[in-house]
């Protein structure tokens, strides 16, 4: 499968980079992980008070021509369209590491899925 870029945005700026269609696949299957996961404290929240189940925080990594990590703590935002994820794109030459907005993480890999195929 041949790599193709995939372009992220960021809370400020973007990012492209070569991303296989499988690791797409992969990531936004965390994607939809998480957003469960952030449900899940959104009600638990909202509900009768009494100590909340605590979620188990995301950490998605790939290694291709790049090495991409996502880390997110579900249990630190109120609800989904909230939250943000601390990402770090890396390879031997330069090291990125940025914030970015679950939801337009998630509308950038649909997006990618839709193009690539």
């Amino acid at each position: 499968m041949s790599a193709s870029p995939l372009r992220l945005n960021l809370v400020e700026g973007s990012v492209s980079f070569n991303f296989t269609p499988q690791a797409a696949r992969e990531l936004q299957a965390a994607l939809n992980q998480l957003m469960e996961r952030l449900k899940a404290v959104a009600v638990q929240t909202s509900g009768a008070p009494g100590k909340a189940n605590p979620q188990k925080p995301m950490e998605y990594q790939y290694t291709g021509d790049i090495f991409l990590e996502i880390f997110c703590n579900p249990n630190i935002w109120p609800s989904p369209f909230a939250a943000k994820v601390l990402l770090t794109v890396r390879d031997d030459r330069i090291r990125l590491t940025s914030e970015a907005e679950l939801t337009r993480l998630v509308d950038d890999v649909s997006q990618y899925i839709e193009q690539v195929g």
